[in-house]
């Protein structure tokens, strides 16, 4: 009775695969088509079960698979050079054009052809929270975050141009909004390697299915540039008149963003920046410079709070050499708090960066935006004294309650060595602005 859970029916609509392993002699080909399917086409969680009794079965060494080959996978379409000519054909008669790119960037290794295609052709680039990173933040033509909690020139011109380049990305909620208010006067051009995703959520005029990286390299072979000066100088107008807006401290009370734009001027260029979920998520999406891809970690589906510490220490297991940084929120931390206990047992030198509001902070801003602050269960009564739990796990902790300790306690915890906690005592009402409420137009700001 201990297996008796349906974990192979219940993951079904959440995984990219699954296998059950009934007899021990497939055990070796089920994980090889896992590892295959997982990394391969649109990359996905696969997930095998492995029963009891096939964990504590014998076998002959099991000799080398050879190539994995699945009867219907194709994850690696060949192009349609008809779909990338009548791309092509839309790209030269654009004259305001946005890439609006995903994680697909990255998983497909595409990122200099991106940036070779774009700065050619003078076209701004949006990014979804996935795409951090996939495309320089502090490139003139980058206009950053797009979405719920983009910047209001970014949301701006998506509405304004005439062609979405819409690549590796699949217009979720968060971004897309109300879909029949999406970029209303643009064609949308999608490009993906799983032709699933395309005409998924939003009317697609020109749908390219393909591996990014050989889609864009064609690209590169066929458009001619076209220069769009005037193009060029709206998009530079509205980010002169709509720019991110940064609280100061005042009152004696650290405000949130200030802890954040310290990590970024604190970490260097080849740190990585690993978050959790909630407003300090939003926060440093929206402030930290991001230039190299996979460089920015965070999760951007299902509300996942505690990603957060276990993907710092994923991260500082797989480039033992960088400085990673978790940047979390006093909520998130909590769910996974225990795995203090493996830095220490392991010596990892994760810095983390607690931007600590004594509540579930996006969840308040909600409540106070749409419910008249209606608070439940989302404000403490008390807050953990975190420096206190990080000792008693033999790790170096420190509280901070004063602005002017900011930025001296964030470069001290940056550069000791090993690992290290900062509790950062923030205002509690402080919201990730701009917003734009769920469901609405992306020329619909919310201002609180």
């Amino acid at each position: 009775a201990f297996q008796e859970a349906d974990i192979y029916g219940i993951t079904i609509p959440i995984t990219k695969y699954n296998y059950l392993v009934k007899e021990v002699e497939r055990l070796p080909m089920a994980l090889a088509e896992a590892f295959y399917l997982a990394a391969s086409g649109r990359p996905g969680v696969v997930l095998v079960e492995v029963p009891t009794d096939v964990q504590k079965a014998l076998m002959n060494t099991p000799e080398a698979t050879g190539e994995v080959r699945l009867d219907g996978y194709d994850p690696d379409p060949a192009l349609d050079e008809g779909q990338v000519a009548a791309l092509v054909e839309a790209l030269r008669h654009s004259r305001r054009p946005v890439a609006y790119i995903g994680g697909g960037v990255s998983a497909a290794g595409a990122e200099a052809e991106l940036l070779r295609l774009v700065t050619d052709s003078g076209i701004p680039v949006a990014s979804t929270l996935m795409a951090k990173g996939a495309f320089p933040d502090d490139h003139p033509l980058a206009l950053g975050l797009a979405g719920m909690h983009g910047a209001k020139y970014a949301n701006l011109a998506i509405h304004e141009s005439d062609l979405i380049l819409c690549l590796g990305a699949r217009f979720d909620d968060r971004v897309a909004g109300n879909v029949r208010r999406f970029a209303p006067g643009a064609r949308v051009a999608h490009v993906d390697i799983d032709g699933a995703a395309i005409e998924k959520r939003v009317q697609t005029h020109l749908p390219v299915v393909g591996h990014l990286k050989r889609v864009l390299a064609r690209l590169l072979e066929l458009v001619v540039p076209v220069r769009r000066p005037e193009w060029l100088d709206r998009v530079s107008e509205l980010k002169a008149r709509h720019p991110l807006v940064l609280p100061a401290d005042e009152d004696g009370a650290i405000r949130p963003q200030s802890v954040i734009r310290a990590v970024d001027r604190a970490a260097g260029d080849g740190a990585v920046i690993v978050t959790d979920v909630g407003q300090h998520q939003m926060w440093a999406a929206q402030l930290i410079t991001s230039r190299r891809p996979r460089h920015f970690l965070s999760s951007g589906g299902l509300g996942t709070m505690g990603y957060g510490l276990p993907a710092a220490l994923g991260a500082q297991v797989g480039r033992p050499g960088a400085r990673v940084v978790l940047i979390t929120g006093d909520g998130g931390f909590q769910m996974n708090i225990q795995e203090l206990a493996t830095i220490r047992e392991n010596n990892l030198p994760v810095k983390v960066v607690i931007v600590n509001n004594g509540c579930l902070g996006m969840v308040r801003q909600w409540q106070e935006f749409f419910y008249r602050r209606r608070y439940s269960q989302t404000v403490w009564s008390f807050m953990p004294d975190f420096a206190a739990i990080a000792g008693g796990y033999g790790l170096p902790g420190r509280r901070i309650t004063e602005p002017g300790e900011v930025v001296p306690a964030i470069e001290e915890l940056l550069e000791s060595p090993g690992p290290g906690l900062l509790d950062c005592r923030v205002v509690m009402e402080e919201n990730v602005l701009p917003m734009i409420p769920a469901g609405g137009g992306q020329d619909e700001f919310y201002e609180a």
